[in-house]
């Protein structure tokens, strides 16, 4: 459903932008892109707990680099870069969308907000949901099973234990990522199992994302979101909560619910093929939304955008 406009900015095949969201980070990320572009380098040059983000970015081990209040700061620099090179060069997406944090990107390439505000709100995005939850929490990725069975394993895991797993992410078919509590989740594993899940896969994440666990952070949010001036769309954003375009008005409580909501990405993908998006560069770190997108919209092809190379190759395409 589209409830703006829709635009083509000068290109005839109907491109879509989609950003990577946490887990997507590696150690290194962006470097080769930074050393090649001396003018997107300002944006690696923000703090981050008292370090500039290219000591995260491009010298921070995994396991640091994993924590949700580096990780989401460096994911929206990395991005930030390739937006300002790609529409130095004249490149302009006809529609967006993101994983999780990576929606933010998408709202920084529909120019919502700029560069800076999209960093500094992913510091602030990164911290409050570091504190939400302190207690031994787990999200583990679902392979091999549909939708309703994984949904109603975790409801009878949240039953069983007393506390709290829901599906997080519906990714693409047969991929579905739960969240929680670590006791929760590892009952929900073992019921899956039971089910035929092909494996479960711990994700390196640092929280209970997108479960009510996350409602302290959420809060906090709405907040923030109240100091924000947001500029209107450019072109439209297919959000995380509802894989529906949006107005304006409704983009803060969207943010907000997402924090707390399953992130509805299979369906999002299918909307950007509803309107008729022909093809689709993913901008990571990582190629990890294109396969997503080969198991749910074969049809549409996806470059994407991980190396200083593959930049070169979508600017001369």
């Amino acid at each position: 459903m589209s409830r703006i406009s829709l635009t083509n900015p000068g290109h005839n095949t109907k491109t879509a932008w989609i950003f990577a969201g946490q887990g997507a980070q590696r150690p290194g990320m962006g470097l080769d892109i930074y050393a090649e572009y001396p003018q997107i380098r300002s944006l690696f040059e923000n703090k981050v707990c008292g370090l500039r983000m290219y000591e995260f970015c491009f010298e921070a081990p995994a396991e640091v680099l994993s924590d949700t209040r580096y990780t989401q700061p460096c994911m929206a620099a990395f991005a930030a870069a390739v937006i300002a090179i790609l529409k130095e060069h004249g490149k302009q997406p006809d529609m967006v969308a993101g994983l999780s944090l990576g929606e933010y990107s998408a709202l920084h390439a529909a120019d919502v907000f700029d560069a800076q505000t999209l960093i500094e709100l992913l510091i602030f995005r990164g911290a409050i949901m570091a504190d939400a939850y302190n207690l031994p929490s787990r999200m583990t990725a679902v392979f091999g099973l549909d939708d309703d069975t994984v949904t109603a394993a975790v409801l009878q895991a949240s039953e069983k234990s007393g506390e709290t797993v829901t599906c997080a992410n519906f990714n693409c078919p047969g991929q579905v990522v739960i969240s929680g509590s670590e006791n929760a989740v590892m009952l929900a594993e073992t019921l899956l199992r039971e089910q035929g899940a092909r494996r479960c896969v711990t994700l390196a994440t640092s929280g209970p994302f997108h479960t009510p666990l996350m409602q302290p952070a959420a809060n906090l949010l709405a907040n923030k979101m109240g100091e924000l001036t947001l500029s209107p769309q450019q072109v439209p954003v297919v959000f995380n909560v509802n894989a529906e375009t949006a107005t304006d008005s409704e983009i803060k409580s969207l943010l907000v619910r997402q924090l707390y909501s399953p992130v509805r990405f299979a369906q999002s993908l299918k909307a950007l093929s509803d309107a008729g998006v022909e093809r689709i560069i993913e901008i990571g770190p990582g190629r990890s939304l294109a396969g997503l997108a080969k198991r749910t919209i074969p049809q549409i092809p996806v470059t994407s955008i991980d190396t200083v190379d593959d930049l070169k190759e979508v600017i001369a395409s």
